[in-house]
């Protein structure tokens, strides 16, 4: 019976791989070739200085992962002709940005642009006359007005908008009761819209903001936090810290100094993130996997994004045969495609403003992920996605009509 039984699943697997084999020699004869033309456009400001050199990200984070989805898509893309290719183009700051980037869409026809640069940057790309007939997927600004007042009718998002991270930890904190906060706002600007974004999902989800404070200039944490950071920390009850240092200036200095004995989220302890390495549920471990053997380095959250931005495009062009821009953007920003992006569920995106709708996972770095948001329990007409984020009635623009 064992001998029987093996024969059996030999020739299943056996004939299932010749039906697969066949099947897709079938697709291929009949295919048409296609290549699909991507541009990696990056503007490289300088960070500014940090305390600490532990913390900075690679800077060829969004690169390497562009050129991890390029490769993902051929790998199944060669058994339907579809050849993709990608063009990568770095403008560093010391460049005068606007006449390189009028050189660059010169130069470079891609219908598909993969941008890794900030908000002023991507908006002077999206409304150029060069790239009105393009279509760009933002994948490192994460400014909640250019999903809300500033949508561009060519412009897409992967990465996730800072109200989607700071509604991800308001609704954590809803579930933990945790209701009273301390919010400290570092110093740079990137800081004080982080901030600004979680003091309105504050309002949103009603937490009560019980101590505001900008963390003071000067000073070296690795010195002093033990003697500075209890009476900075003083002067109410809370519940929990939420701290905003995009750049990691201070926050890892502040956990297990503050007055009170109190859980740390933001920019350190728990955090909302678009990809961490810890993020392994879901088959994102072969992710994780194909990813490091590319870049010899784990997966960053510009990484994801760009990743994420060239698998749509692959999953338009697999299922239209086509590599029209207007084609491929109504499909995109329409209710049939879903998107398996190794986060939980299902994504897709929102026709008013272009954001990727997707699962935000809160993670410690110490080495797992807490939850995933949204959260169970806060409930959506549509999509429980739609509970972070800029929803439809708060956009005042649209990418599509």
């Amino acid at each position: 019976m064992a001998g029987f039984k093996r024969a059996y699943m030999f020739f299943f697997s056996f004939s299932f791989l010749f039906l697969t084999q066949f099947s897709l020699s079938l697709q291929t004869a009949n295919a048409q070739e296609l290549k699909i033309d991507f541009l990696y456009l990056e503007f490289r400001e300088k960070r500014p200085a940090t305390l600490s050199n532990l913390v900075a990200p690679p800077k060829d984070d969004g690169q390497l992962g562009a050129r991890l989805g390029i490769k993902d898509n051929n790998t199944t893309g060669r058994f339907l002709k579809h050849n993709y290719v990608i063009e990568e183009v770095v403008i560093k700051d010391r460049e005068d940005f606007d006449s390189r980037l009028n050189e660059v869409l010169e130069d470079n026809k891609q219908p598909f642009i993969i941008a890794n640069m900030p908000a002023d940057k991507l908006l002077t790309l999206a409304k150029h006359p060069k790239s009105k007939d393009r279509l760009i997927f933002n994948v490192a600004a994460t400014e909640t007005e250019l999903r809300r007042s500033q949508c561009q009718p060519n412009l897409l998002h992967t990465i996730p908008s800072r109200k989607m991270l700071t509604d991800a930890l308001a609704q954590f904190l809803i579930k933990k009761n945790w209701k009273k906060v301390f919010v400290i706002e570092g110093l740079n600007k990137g800081d004080k819209e982080f901030a600004d974004q979680f003091r309105q999902s504050a309002k949103n989800f009603r937490l009560k903001i019980v101590l505001d404070k900008k963390w003071p200039e000067g000073g070296d944490m690795r010195r002093n936090a033990a003697k500075e950071v209890p009476s900075f920390t003083q002067g109410a009850d809370y519940d929990v810290v939420f701290i905003a240092d995009e750049v990691k200036d201070f926050s890892q200095y502040v956990s297990y100094h503050t007055w009170l004995a109190r859980p740390i989220i933001g920019s350190t302890g728990l955090e909302p993130v678009a990809w961490h390495r810890v993020v392994e549920q879901w088959g994102a471990a072969q992710l994780q996997s194909r990813f490091r053997k590319l870049a010899k380095r784990t997966m960053g959250q510009k990484d994801y994004a760009a990743w994420a931005a060239i698998r749509t495009i692959a999953e338009g062009v697999t299922r239209l045969k086509t590599v029209d821009v207007p084609t491929l953007k109504d499909y995109i920003l329409g209710p049939k495609i879903r998107l398996a992006m190794f986060k939980g569920r299902s994504m897709n995106y929102r026709p008013w403003s272009g954001q990727m709708r997707q699962t935000i996972p809160l993670i410690h770095a110490g080495g797992a992920v807490v939850n995933l948001a949204p959260l169970e329990g806060f409930l959506h007409p549509k999509t429980e996605l739609d509970t972070i984020g800029v929803d439809e009635g708060q956009a005042k623009c649209r990418v599509k009509s």
